[in-house]
Order: C-alpha cells, then sequence, then structure tokens
C-alpha cells in the first residue's frame, strides 16, 4: 500500500531542538528531500524569498518582520518562524544576526533552503554561537521503519516490510517518488529535478559561467558512482584545467547531486592519501545492481554518521580503504577519530572479503561488515559481533538510528 503521508525523523529531531534551545536551526539537504515542507509543518509563520510579498517584508528589515509576528505583545507560547530561501538575499547575514539578537527571547527560527551546508558557511562569524545545522537526508530503511529523535547509534534490529523495501531499492528514498512509487512518474521528476540543479541551483548558488560543461561533467558522473574520482582525467575529458573539476565537483557536492569520501590511512601501510570515490546521492537511476548496492548503502552511512554529528553524538567521518597493492574495502566510519567499523557493499551473496580481516587488524576497528543487499533480514543484532561477519544489509541500516 502506497503511504500518503511519512512522519520524518527530522521532524521529531527539530522539535527537540525548537523545545530545548535558544539557537536558530539551520536545515540543509538536496532538493526535493522535503526540507519545506516539514518546515513549514512546524512553523507557525512562514516567509519565502521567492515570494514577492515575503520578500518585501523581509526587506523592510526585522522590526517589520517582529510587527508582522506580534512579537511585542504577551503571547502562551513562542511562536515559530521558518524562513525559506533566505540565503539568496544578499544580506541574510545581518538580517538574521539582527532579528535573533533582538528577538530570539520571544520566538524560535528555523531557517532553510535548497543548498548544503556550504551556503551556510558563508555565514562565518557574524553568526556563531547563533544557529545549530541539520543536514537533511532522503528516506532510509531506519527512518521508514520508526521515526525517531536518536539519542544512541545503534538500536535493535527491525524489519521492513518488503513491498516498502522495493519501493525504496527502486524509486530512492526522495519522498515524492517514493510515496507515489510510479516509473513514469519517477521518470518525469527525476529530469526535472536534474534540470533544475544544473540550469536553476548552480547559475543561483555558484560563479560558475560555463554551465553546458559543468551538465556534462555531471552525466559523466553518474555513470561513475563508487568509484574512485582522478580529477586529470576527468579535466581532459571536459577539457579544463585540474583545479577547475575539483571546484567544480565541490560546486556538485555542495549542491547535493553527489558526495565525495575520502581515503583513511591513518595506521594503514602503503595505503592510498589522494583519490576519493564519488558517490550520486540518488541510487535510483543506476543501472547496475553491484554500482547501486554500493550507492544505496554509501547514502545509508552518510545519513547516519553526518545525522549524528548534527545531534552531537560524536564526531563521525565516513571514509574507505584502498592500499597500494589494491586491497580494498569499500567504507570504515570514523568515530571520535578513531577507527570504528568497516563495511564491504555486495548486491548479491558472496564469500567473505579477506580484505575485512587484514584491515580490521591494521585498523583495529571493532566491527567488520559484509552487507548483502540480497539477503533476507535475520533478526539478530550484527553489533554483537565482533569478527568479519557477512550481514543482510537490511538488517545492518535498521540498526543505524539514522
Amino acid at each position: 500500500m502506497k503511504p500518503t503521508m511519512l512522519t520524518r525523523s527530522y521532524s521529531l529531531i527539530l522539535r527537540d531542538h525548537l523545545k530545548s534551545n535558544r539557537q536558530m536551526a539551520f536545515v540543509s539537504g538536496s532538493r526535493q528531500v522535503g526540507k519545506t515542507t516539514l518546515c513549514k509543518g512546524l512553523a507557525d509563520h512562514y516567509l519565502d524569498w521567492d515570494n514577492d510579498n515575503h520578500r518585501d517584508m523581509i526587506l523592510s528589515g526585522p522590526d517589520a518582520v517582529a510587527n508582522c509576528l506580534s512579537l511585542h505583545q504577551l503571547m502562551e507560547k513562542r511562536p515559530i518562524l521558518c524562513l525559506d530561501e533566505i540565503h539568496k538575499y544578499s544580506k541574510w547575514k545581518t538580517f538574521l544576526k539582527g532579528f535573533f539578537d533582538t528577538h530570539n527571547e520571544n520566538c524560535r527560527i528555523l531557517v532553510t533552503g535548497s543548498s548544503r551546508l556550504d551556503v551556510f558557511k558563508r555565514g562565518g562569524d557574524s553568526l556563531m554561537g547563533r544557529y545549530f545545522i541539520y543536514r537533511m537526508h532522503p528516506l532510509s530503511i531506519a527512518e521508514l521503519n520508526s521515526a525517531q529523535c536518536p539519542s544512541d547509534l545503534i538500536q535493535a534490529p527491525c524489519p521492513i516490510e518488503e513491498e516498502d523495501f522495493q519501493a525504496l531499492w527502486q524509486f530512492g528514498g526522495f519522498p515524492e517518488p517514493y510515496c507515489k512509487r510510479d516509473l513514469r512518474f519517477s521518470r518525469r521528476w527525476n529530469r526535472l529535478r536534474t534540470e533544475q540543479l544544473f540550469h536553476g541551483d548552480a547559475r543561483e548558488l555558484t560563479r560558475i559561467q560555463e554551465l553546458s560543461q559543468l551538465e556534462t561533467l555531471g552525466k559523466i558522473l553518474s555513470s561513475r558512482s563508487g568509484q574512485q574520482i582522478i580529477f586529470s582525467n576527468l579535466a581532459k575529458s571536459i577539457r579544463v584545467d585540474d583545479k577547475t573539476i575539483r571546484n567544480w565537483i565541490s560546486a556538485l557536492s555542495a549542491l547535493n547531486y553527489g558526495f565525495l569520501i575520502q581515503p583513511w590511512h591513518r595506521n594503514v601501510s602503503r595505503s592510498l592519501r589522494k583519490e576519493p570515490k564519488w558517490y550520486l546521492r540518488d541510487w535510483a537511476n543506476i543501472k547496475d545492481s553491484g554500482t547501486r548496492a554500493e550507492t544505496f548503502i554509501a547514502c545509508h552511512l552518510l545519513k547516519a554518521v553526518e545525522g549524528w554529528t548534527d545531534l552531537g553524538l560524536g564526531t563521525f567521518e565516513l571514509c574507505y580503504l584502498r592500499d597500494k597493492e589494491k586491497r580494498e574495502v569499500d567504507f570504515i566510519i570514523i568515530r571520535d577519530e578513531e577507527a570504528w567499523m568497516l563495511i564491504e557493499a555486495k548486491y548479491a551473496k558472496a564469500p567473505l572479503s579477506p580484505n575485512l580481516e587484514y584491515f580490521q587488524k591494521m585498523t583495529g576497528c571493532r566491527h567488520a561488515f559484509q552487507a548483502t543487499l540480497d539477503m533476507d533480514f535475520i533478526d539478530k543484532d550484527c553489533f554483537s559481533i565482533e569478527t568479519p561477519v557477512i550481514v543482510p544489509a537490511k538488517t545492518l541500516l535498521s540498526q543505524l538510528t539514522l
């Protein structure tokens, strides 16, 4: 049965933030991931920079917005204001600083937009201490099983309905195509989203002029999810220099088209230290099942490590391992600067990779998993095992709290 409504973990996370913290909540993430819908649902007042009337209100200054919200009169509870796409305003930092410093005792503030953390970083020290970042990701197995505000990293395994898993696998984790579950709709939705990213967001949020070449780079990268990036080779293909390619891939990462993970080299002899790996944010259009499985797992892991970090549960990083003898493990999660978990991604069941044992001994990782997509859920705690083991991805990913 197709879901008509979804309760998102981020709704509970932001409710807790608004109840417990005076700081503004900055909600970043991919276009169409559900930020605006979520924040409008939480807010008492909503101002969108792309709405002419709302823009005029913002341009009138903090006091005009405060008067609109009736902040100068006694109220039973603090109203919640959502400001959408305000980073498009050249003086958005000054506006937020002035509004927050004057009115934060009388209201709570949500700030959201279509771009990633990199846009908000331009705020610099002028907003220091006045906001917390929440990076919003598409749906995952754990979130579909039980939307929650995590207080820990790992939870008990919980099975996902097979129909829901197949929808997540086929249509991806973006809420609208996942809920619609219609192939024709999904194709049209993906085409429009890609066009908006390359012809709208890239023009508005970057200084790149060569948008046709950027789109060509995007098409090349769409077929290379899970592969190491050799910047010089890409530069030759696009006919630009290495520095330009690096800047453009950084821009595509900031626009949430994909993401890079770096090689981990601490305590790893003869490790590679330069070439990152690239992954798409949306696995739905990847045809090869092995590549799709690796990207599916990569997106789940990135959601977990960024969410745990944003919630103050530690400092986490997603990396990979590869040495000069070409031994490789797809992913390693770093917890507070220490190697914690190794994950090898597979679509179909295969013999246990010897690289897991090799790198576990070298890095001191507590856990080493070979996560297989095409395996049935098993009601067994993966994290009770500390030697390399083959596990169903449905079980392992259900145990991540985001």
